[in-house]
């Protein structure tokens, strides 16, 4: 843990407009985030902005070997650490609007669940916009997309503009309670049911 904080410190002070959080997420809110995962079949599972793999640790528990679990970072160091930790994971780095082609290049379709640490609050909108269009176009019809938001900024114009985005793409979005153990407090989208916004790829 401490190998970890301190490799997340570092990429911080390197790379402070992508690593857009001040403390790597917490259990409880890896826990909440990953819970769409099945527990049954053969999954694919594709998580962008792993980090430091705290959520890569919670997906990997709830696959345990099953199906496929693909992580798109943008940050080398974490991605080569991940890959070094995590021999499981196919590690790709790229950005996560990439996500159509990671996946076709894995003879994957689509995916069932999309998993995001990515950093929203830190994106332009235009890049926010492509990149939400991206990952509805690369979900199952079923399929689940889950990110997290800090509290404390839910007021802000970046936050209201994520979650019309997700209210456009998605036909159901579900804002779950308040993770308080975890720094800042955030709390989780659950997306579901994908569908087809005017920009999506």
């Amino acid at each position: 843990m401490i190998d970890v904080a301190k490799d997340f410190l570092s990429e911080l002070a390197r790379h402070p407009l992508t690593v857009g959080a001040i403390a790597p997420s917490s259990e409880f809110l890896a826990t909440r985030i990953v819970a769409p995962v099945p527990l049954r079949g053969d999954p694919v599972v594709v998580e962008l902005g792993p980090g430091t793999g705290v959520f890569t640790d919670r997906i990997q528990q709830r696959l345990a070997g099953r199906g496929r679990h693909i992580a798109i970072e943008v940050n080398r160091r974490f991605a080569d650490r991940l890959v070094r930790r995590r021999p499981a994971v196919d590690v790709v780095i790229g950005d996560a609007a990439a996500i159509g082609g990671v996946l076709a290049d894995r003879g994957c379709r689509t995916a069932d669940v999309v998993v995001s640490g990515l950093p929203w609050a830190l994106f332009p909108p235009a890049r926010q916009q492509r990149t939400l269009d991206a990952i509805a176009a690369a979900l199952a019809p079923a399929g689940v997309f889950s990110t997290f938001a800090y509290v404390h900024a839910l007021w802000t114009p970046t936050a209201r503009r994520l979650r019309r985005a997700l209210c456009a793409r998605f036909e159901e979005v579900v804002m779950e309670r308040t993770v308080w153990a975890n720094l800042p407090p955030a709390t989780v989208y659950h997306c579901r049911r994908p569908v087809h916004s005017p920009g999506a790829a």
